[in-house]
């Protein structure tokens, strides 16, 4: 009864994605996570909007302010959220004269704050001596604390808190853990072959009957199941077959070398086979054993936020329904097609999955404009991708790999080619009407990730994240605490590798 009611909620909401994108016109025909990620802003713009008109009422009653009410809801989402360090102004106004300003520092000191700055000035204001601005940085649980055992003082007349404005409303609710993804499925809906009649399936109701059973199965789903098994019928596997056919015939001249490795690995173990779709679960089970990633079944497009989030798990989440029989070599919408030969074989590579994890570490709790712009690095990258490959281009974009015409296209003199570069790809207009007209390539995986990793390290997030692999646990690395516990397990790791390196070179 809990899944059917879980279920229920999920569609509901999926009906009410859907509204909202078709109100506010999404005329893309492929998948888009920029699009996405601008989609996602606005919604949470709202929502911080109606956080702020909830303050403001509460402010009103309760005589505290805006930013006050705030900072307690943000401090009591979670232990985590308690702790988080918070940057914020105290505007206090003395009555008694400078002197007590000293009570109020030492507050701050009993409270484990850290003052960055004071000054003061003679108040203008009746029965007040002093105007003093303090900064400071403090964890949220204690000002909250400070700011009540100030209040209880009758050493100054009035005092505001302004909290740090990238702080104020809280910051992005993200994952810590592998379950937690249940509650990353909020799809976007901008092609759907119920909605869309320009869809190649819009007038087959045998096809729309099976993608929403398909939908409810992996709307039903939920961390730890086995991932349900689809018994795709003749004309989904005929769709497959002809797909499959192309890339054999494009993939050894125009894809990477650890594409056409992945993808030599997977016909070997008898995965990749043109008489029947690859099950989620086996290809599931090929790359845990190959990199660590696994897959998990998803009804639709997911927001660019849940969908990067997940990859900080080393978790893809994949659609399960064929594209239309009509429509075989292209896809206005991930399907699994798309997921298997276009994401599939490079998940199996290392260097490409840690590449994939680290723009998902990147993701949690990044801001939405921050979201925009790893969701137009993943697009650039890991769906439209190019590299060098002993001075030729090949494609390693899963966007690529699955549609044949643009990846002749990508390949051609008819568009313009970039070096990889990842704090002007993030900012690159597109479009994804047609086939793209820039294209970005890399020297190698090697050298995109040592450019990705040096650019994210400018973004604004105030703190530094880590997957533990034994307990699928995301790591806030924002205390000391937790870095010296760090420190000591890498010297350990260090220390193996050293002695691993002085065993090669002695003689025999």
């Amino acid at each position: 009864m809990m899944a059917v009611a879980a279920a229920q909620k999920n569609r509901e909401m999926f009906a009410i994605k859907k509204s909202y994108s078709i109100e506010n016109g999404y005329p893309s025909r492929r998948r888009s996570l920029v699009d996405d990620a601008r989609f996602e802003t606005l919604v949470v713009k709202q929502t911080k909007q109606t956080v702020l008109e909830e303050a403001r009422s509460k402010a009103n009653d309760y005589g505290l302010t805006e930013d006050e009410i705030l900072l307690a809801n943000a401090a009591s989402e979670s232990s985590d959220a308690e702790a988080a360090m918070q940057s914020a102004a105290l505007v206090v106004r003395l009555k008694e004269g400078i002197s007590s300003l000293g009570r109020i520092l030492k507050a701050i000191e009993t409270f484990h704050g850290t003052v960055q700055h004071v000054e003061s000035r003679q108040s203008r204001v009746e029965g007040v001596d002093h105007d003093v601005l303090i900064k400071l940085d403090m964890t949220r649980g204690n000002l909250l604390q400070l700011i009540r055992s100030l209040r209880q003082s009758g050493s100054f007349s009035s005092m505001n808190l302004m909290a740090d404005n990238n702080l104020n409303v809280k910051a992005p609710w993200f994952p810590k853990h592998a379950s937690e993804l249940d509650n990353c499925n909020h799809l976007m809906t901008k092609y759907e072959p119920d909605l869309d009649m320009n869809h190649p399936g819009f007038a087959d109701k045998v096809y729309r009957q099976r993608r929403k059973e398909i939908a409810e199965i992996a709307f039903a789903y939920k961390y730890g199941d086995p991932i349900p098994f689809i018994d795709y019928s003749d004309v989904e596997v005929k769709t497959w077959r002809s797909v499959f056919k192309t890339v054999q015939d494009l993939a050894p001249k125009h894809a990477c070398a650890e594409y056409r490795a992945a993808f030599q690995k997977l016909q070997d173990e008898q995965i990749f086979v043109e008489t029947r779709l690859p099950q989620l679960q086996e290809m599931s089970d090929f790359l845990r054993k190959n990199t660590g990633f696994s897959l998990r079944p998803a009804a639709g497009l997911l927001t660019a936020r849940d969908f990067l989030a997940s990859l900080a798990f080393r978790i893809f989440q994949s659609t399960q329904y064929v594209r239309h029989v009509n429509s075989p070599y292209h896809t206005p919408e991930p399907d699994s097609i798309h997921e298997l030969l276009g994401h599939m074989p490079l998940l199996a590579d290392p260097s490409f999955a840690q590449f994939s994890q680290e723009i998902g570490l990147a993701s949690l709790g990044a801001s939405d404009e921050e979201i925009e712009k790893l969701s137009t690095v993943y697009w650039f990258t890991v769906e439209f991708g190019l590299c060098k490959e002993h001075g030729q281009i090949k494609a390693y974009g899963a966007g690529l790999l699955s549609s044949y015409g643009e990846l002749l296209h990508a390949i051609s003199d008819k568009c313009e080619h970039r070096a990889f570069e990842p704090a002007s790809t993030a900012v690159q207009p597109y479009q994804d009407q047609e086939y793209q007209p820039i294209y970005y390539v890399a020297e190698s995986f090697e050298d995109a990730k040592d450019k990705f990793r040096r650019w994210v390290s400018t973004m604004s997030r105030p703190f530094e994240v880590r997957f533990n692999p034994h307990t699928e646990r995301v790591e806030v690395l924002d205390s000391v605490d937790k870095l010296e516990t760090l420190v000591h397990q890498m010297n350990t790791e260090i220390l193996h590798l050293t002695n691993a390196i002085s065993k090669l070179r002695r003689p025999f």
